[in-house]
């Protein structure tokens, strides 16, 4: 059995990711000081989530892709600061999860009303789905004993796309074309990245390309 890690790809720069989250373990320090729980923070990225949609609902795509930034930085905070603070828990886990599905519902349910009358409708349809998939068979990997984090378009890149979709089609007065690119990028490589998942296990279960601490024993 080769013990070699798996490639995987992502839109977002490795150096790029590792550098955020190591900016953000430093800041999440002051919000353990303060005493704010990393289940606050979730629900705050939830309310957030809530915000964007309603920003898109009221056509304001530039504060909402600057309210898409507040949801990415509370995402990445809650898990650091569970970790500093020793608060993680599986319960934890699973209500952060559980608001970050309901945070992209609402923020997709604003974008649908805004392409209400377009074929865009549809690929946001599509892109929730594909979203929804790439965390269920995540999970569903973990149920099974595999730690499946590849993909190309995991939550990180799906909200850096929405947020610059917004910010610069709102400052160069583009932001419906520049969002349903967005929003086909979104769609077909979630799906992508769902099926990536589903392979990753396949070739997990063989014991191809995967090192032995990935797989239950």
């Amino acid at each position: 059995m080769s013990t070699s890690k798996p490639q995987t790809y992502r839109f977002l720069p490795g150096a790029w990711i590792a550098a955020t989250l190591a900016f953000f373990e430093r800041i999440s320090v002051l919000f353990v000081k303060l005493r704010i729980t990393p289940n606050t923070l979730s629900l705050v990225g939830l309310a957030a989530g809530a915000a964007v949609g309603l920003l898109y609902f009221l056509n304001e795509p530039l504060w909402a892709g600057l309210a898409v930034i507040l949801c990415g930085v509370l995402d990445i905070l809650d898990g650091k600061v569970a970790v500093r603070s020793n608060k993680k828990s599986r319960y934890g886990a699973i209500f952060d999860s559980s608001l970050d599905r309901y945070s992209e519902f609402l923020i997709l349910a604003g974008l649908a009303w805004h392409f209400r009358a377009s074929w865009v409708l549809w690929v946001i349809f599509f892109g929730f789905l594909g979203s929804t998939m790439v965390s269920y068979t995540r999970a569903r990997a973990e149920g099974l004993g595999f730690d499946c984090k590849v993909g190309i378009m995991q939550r990180a890149e799906r909200m850096v796309l929405l947020a610059t979709a917004s910010i610069l089609g709102a400052l160069f007065r583009v932001f419906d074309p520049a969002m349903a690119v967005a929003l086909c990028l979104i769609a077909f490589f979630s799906h992508m990245t769902a099926i990536q998942r589903i392979a990753y296990v396949r070739r997990a279960e063989k014991g191809l390309n995967v090192p032995a601490d990935k797989k239950e024993v």
